[in-house]
């Protein structure tokens, strides 16, 4: 399974992007599963705003199963809180927190996102262990 963040599908569903070409290719590329969360999705419907073509194509690339989505529960909003204060120093938003509970949550590590610095700073908790991310971009 990969985790995607919101830079991918921006650039995927805005051909404008300057990441767009890149992206395809990557997707074209990716063997696995894509999953996402709920804050991550809300974060590229806004970045693509509602109106737009690119939210059009993001809508039904998730209806017709492009991606699976991981939702949150109390215990997980509550994690994705602790790691927001965890990495205040490297200031940690709600969708890069939920990623990284899902990735927790599945045993995964591997993340399609644009945003190399952050992902490459965060770890992920595994009992006592904390793993990197493996950063696809």
């Amino acid at each position: 399974m990969t985790l995607i963040d919101t830079g991918p599908f921006v650039a995927l569903f805005d051909p404008q992007d300057a990441q767009h070409s890149l992206c395809k290719d990557i997707l074209k590329k990716n063997r696995s599963p894509l999953t996402t969360t709920i804050p991550v999705l809300t974060e590229a419907f806004h970045m693509l705003s509602p109106e737009s073509y690119g939210s059009d194509r993001l809508r039904d690339f998730v209806l017709k199963g492009g991606v699976s989505t991981y939702y949150l529960n109390s215990e997980g909003l509550e994690r994705c809180f602790e790691l927001m204060e965890q990495y205040a120093d490297h200031p940690m938003d709600l969708a890069d927190a939920s990623l990284l509970v899902a990735a927790e949550s599945f045993n995964s590590n591997k993340i399609f996102t644009l945003d190399r610095n952050d992902f490459e700073t965060y770890r992920i908790r595994r009992g006592h262990r904390h793993i990197k991310f493996q950063v696809i971009s």
